[in-house]
């Protein structure tokens, strides 16, 4: 090997090393992406305070104004600012309140008896995967975090990979008919057959999770450029001269209760099917109702004044551009939480599947790279040692011995 070409390995191995941070940087996030699909459920499993606990019988669900009763009763002189309903019966209400300390909690209340089953500060365990995964925990001081662009990047090599896999896996449409994965043939091949066979299987939702992360990407740019893409109208405000006073004795509240909220949003949008409920943060403030109707993807909402009823701004479907329905699914079509449990075992099964596929691809490279590394430092040490040989006039080979024999027969004639 001539020492050109040892320097050229040499600087190819160490390229190949460098890799291997990258390789380990996507499987971590393919795997917490995973476990976020259903990091829902795993607190369903390990929490019992998340979970609805209906009692016997056939009891049905409390209104808004029961539970936000339940919980003023509870919790004397705080302010709840949302109930949330969960889309799975089995889960209970999520209720964000805050108190006079300046602190703020969630609390989990059953949604059948009202009980108050539990209360965080901060992220629950959904939250702390989703972040983890999404922006790495990077905080949010001046825009989007580095951690945010960091993940969301990966989805121009994941697409490219994905495409430049296709184009090299040629008739890869026979994985589907004819798949083929060797467990008996060493390591190397079992994992080349499953990184193969993973891939071809996987396309779908690889394209689907890399469009949405470049998505993510664009997303991110376009707010820290103070870009807006939006149709939305602005927030719904009440007039201070529109603001009722009370009276002089009276204790009759001036508002609407939340379910008075919710039933004007649903007089005005009948196929909303109500999801959450935002109360006014102050008098000027107004109810916010959201929810889904007949196309899951997207949350519509509606503003509604306390005082009058009436449903001052709504944002449907039918409201949102061409290009806004497109971005706006992005999300929900990212983490598949918008059909049910049965499409989040969907997401989470190909999730763990690339997740392996990335390991696959992982172990191989770094076989290679090690098996390529050991073979320069075993060609280096032979060199070496010859050349140790040669300077201190040791065993020489023939063709070496002769070339010297000749040489001193010339010098000596």
């Amino acid at each position: 090997m001539t020492k050109k070409k040892s320097k050229a390995k040499l600087w190819f191995l160490i390229h190949s090393w460098l890799a291997l941070p990258i390789w380990g940087f996507i499987f971590f996030v393919c795997l917490t992406g995973s476990i976020a699909t259903v990091s829902q459920e795993i607190e369903w499993l390990a929490s019992p305070m998340v979970r609805a606990n209906p009692p016997a019988g056939n009891p049905s669900m409390l209104s808004y104004d029961e539970v936000l009763a339940r919980v003023e009763k509870a919790h004397p002189g705080s302010v709840v600012n949302s109930i949330r309903r969960p889309v799975k019966s089995q889960f209970a209400l999520t209720v964000n309140t805050s108190y006079k300390d300046g602190t703020s909690g969630k609390l989990y209340v059953n949604p059948y008896t009202g009980v108050i089953q539990g209360q965080i500060s901060g992220f629950d365990f959904r939250q702390f995967v989703r972040a983890l995964h999404g922006w790495l925990l990077v905080p949010f001081t001046n825009g989007f975090a580095w951690g945010w662009y960091a993940v969301s990047l990966l989805g121009i090599p994941m697409l490219i990979s994905l495409i430049t896999g296709l184009v090299v896996y040629k008739r890869f449409w026979r994985g589907y008919l004819k798949p083929r994965l060797r467990i008996r043939q060493g390591a190397r091949i079992f994992w080349g057959d499953f990184h193969r066979l993973a891939g071809i299987w996987s396309v779908p939702f690889i394209a689907i999770i890399s469009v949405t992360a470049m998505w993510f990407l664009i997303q991110a740019i376009l707010f820290d450029n103070s870009i807006s893409i939006s149709t939305a109208p602005p927030p719904a405000m009440v007039q201070r001269q529109d603001v009722p006073t009370r009276t002089a004795g009276s204790t009759e509240s001036l508002q609407l209760s939340p379910d008075q909220a919710v039933q004007k949003a649903k007089g005005r949008f009948p196929d909303m099917q109500a999801e959450a409920i935002f109360l006014p943060g102050n008098a000027y403030s107004h109810y916010t109702v959201t929810g889904r109707s007949s196309y899951p993807l997207i949350l519509e909402q509606a503003s509604v004044n306390p005082y009058t009823g009436n449903v001052d701004t709504a944002r449907t479907v039918s409201d949102y551009s061409a290009v806004e329905l497109v971005t706006e699914s992005m999300r929900p079509l990212h983490t598949g939480d918008f059909a049910g449990l049965w499409l989040k075992l969907v997401y989470f099964l190909f999730g763990i599947l690339l997740t392996m596929m990335v390991l696959s691809g992982m172990l191989i490279w770094t076989k290679r790279t090690a098996k390529e590394t050991a073979g320069m430092f075993r060609e280096h040490r032979k060199a070496r040692k010859q050349q140790a040989r040669v300077e201190q006039g040791g065993p020489q080979s023939p063709a070496t011995a002769g070339a010297r024999f000749m040489s001193t027969e010339k010098g000596t004639s």
